[in-house]
């Protein structure tokens, strides 16, 4: 059990109020192996007893433990087992009704997002993942709180290039369909390399195979209070300095964010899961990364030497919070989403920051391509070759990368989608024009790297 010490709460209790500190979400992660059926009815009806079993107080009991410790808890969400998975055995495969009942549930429940509508396909699809990745863009476009993921890659499997050109026709389908909403569907839907199963954080979030019947994972983020504190420090310490000043800072927090997932799993009678310490930005001024990268001394986000600043700040953040806790999980480390980081957003209009060198600090960040706005009428082709490129990242360097795009519908360079809370707004990104086309239809997997051969 970690022994927390009082005076490091306190402290970081304070940096509430001046610095955006938050648990950015509690995430209920539930398996639904036990809801499997031939008939599709009594999925659902198993779907819903199950979350309201476990999930019936989940608001209630955050909003106190926020109430009695005063730190924000900004989203309560679910996580369920891969549903490709749960709707195999059904005779009809009606995924859009499960999808549906997962939405339900979650509205009834009061939970602001239900991650796990997802397949892991890095080595090739079943007949119920196939079902379930055709059924992704009318799931989004007909739900309001379902997340969606799809694992096309691993360093140990390689990259599975029919579904990666699969879903590059998803992600345009599931724009196009919520064009009205600039494209949201593709907000909710992200392609992973080397996904995790214990992540609280949504798009991605699904509870995988080999995890508890139930398990409170919880993700903190606090990008302002990594930049106060840089701040803090005199302009000239050497970046020795800086790093030490990082993990004190995430250790502070990695400790506040387990100290409030115990006391929750312990009011819901269930096993606490992980801490994932995440700098998950938010469109707020002052909750940014790339003004971390300022505090650093970069002019901006996308200035030469921005990777390696970022790389520093992943390492020192993954290393306070690894001394702080001994169930760090999920991501950690920083995430760089345009649309929710009002830096980014400034960075890209400004045209400091290109598509280019957002690829080049995905080998160093916690996820990946995340929340990018690109034309609407990006050939899918297009779409393909940037998934590749961001799977191969991840499966060379055997570390989680992730693809979250919007093809924004009707949308060209320098046009704007809104959506407003915490997913934000972004400019609509150049990409390259050079077609991609001749190479990803080849189809077929790229094979996994020397070095998944370690056992």
């Amino acid at each position: 059990m970690t022994i927390f010490d009082e005076n490091l709460i306190l402290e970081t209790i304070n940096m509430i109020k001046l610095h955006n500190f938050d648990i950015r979400t509690v995430t209920l992660a539930v398996s639904l192996r036990d809801c499997l059926s031939e008939n599709t009815n009594v999925v659902c009806d198993k779907i819903k007893f199950k979350l309201d079993k476990y999930a019936s107080n989940l608001v209630k009991y955050a909003n106190d433990i926020e109430n009695d410790y005063s730190i924000p808890i900004v989203n309560k969400r679910i996580s369920v087992t891969p549903i490709s998975l749960v709707g195999e055995a059904c005779k009809d495969m009606n995924y859009i009704k499960i999808a549906k009942t997962l939405d339900e549930c979650a509205e009834n429940l009061g939970i602001d997002f239900i991650g796990g509508y997802s397949a892991l396909v890095e080595k090739g699809c079943t007949k119920g993942d196939i079902a379930l990745i055709n059924s992704i863009p009318e799931a989004l476009a007909s739900t309001e709180k379902l997340c969606s993921s799809v694992n096309v890659a691993s360093s140990k499997a390689g990259i599975n290039m029919h579904a990666v050109l699969k879903m590059s026709e998803i992600i345009k389908k599931s724009a196009e369909l919520t064009a009205d909403k600039d494209g949201l569907g593709a907000a909710k839907l992200v392609v992973f390399c080397n996904s995790v199963s214990d992540n609280p954080f949504m798009a991605g979030a699904y509870c995988g195979y080999g995890e508890a019947e139930c398990a409170l994972n919880i993700g903190v983020s606090g990008p302002g209070v990594v930049r106060a504190a840089i701040s803090d420090l005199d302009k000239n310490a050497d970046l020795g300095i800086l790093a030490n000043k990082i993990k004190q800072t995430a250790y502070k927090i990695t400790a506040t964010g387990e100290l409030i997932g115990r006391k929750l799993a312990k009011k819901l009678s269930i096993p606490f899961g992980v801490v994932d310490l995440s700098l998950a930005p938010t469109p707020k001024i002052g909750d940014s990364v790339a003004q971390i990268f300022q505090a650093m001394g970069l002019e901006d986000a996308g200035a030469h030497g921005t990777t390696a600043a970022l790389a520093m700040l992943n390492d020192a953040v993954k290393k306070g919070g690894i001394m702080a806790s001994s169930y760090v999980g999920g991501l950690s480390g920083a995430f760089i989403p345009v649309s929710e980081d009002a830096g980014m957003i400034d960075a890209v209009s400004k045209s400091h920051l290109t598509f280019d060198k957002l690829e080049a600090m995905t080998c160093v960040c916690s996820v990946g391509l995340d929340m990018i706005a690109i034309p609407g009428d990006t050939p899918s082709s297009t779409i393909a070759g940037i998934i590749a490129d961001e799977m191969a990242i991840g499966m060379i360097n055997k570390k989680t990368t992730a693809v979250r795009l919007i093809p924004a519908p009707d949308k060209k360079v320098g046009d704007k989608i809104v959506f407003g809370g915490l997913l934000g707004e972004a400019p609509v990104m150049q990409i390259s024009n050079l077609s991609s086309f001749g190479f990803v239809q080849r189809g077929g997997r790229i094979p996994a790297p020397i070095h998944s051969l370690n056992n």
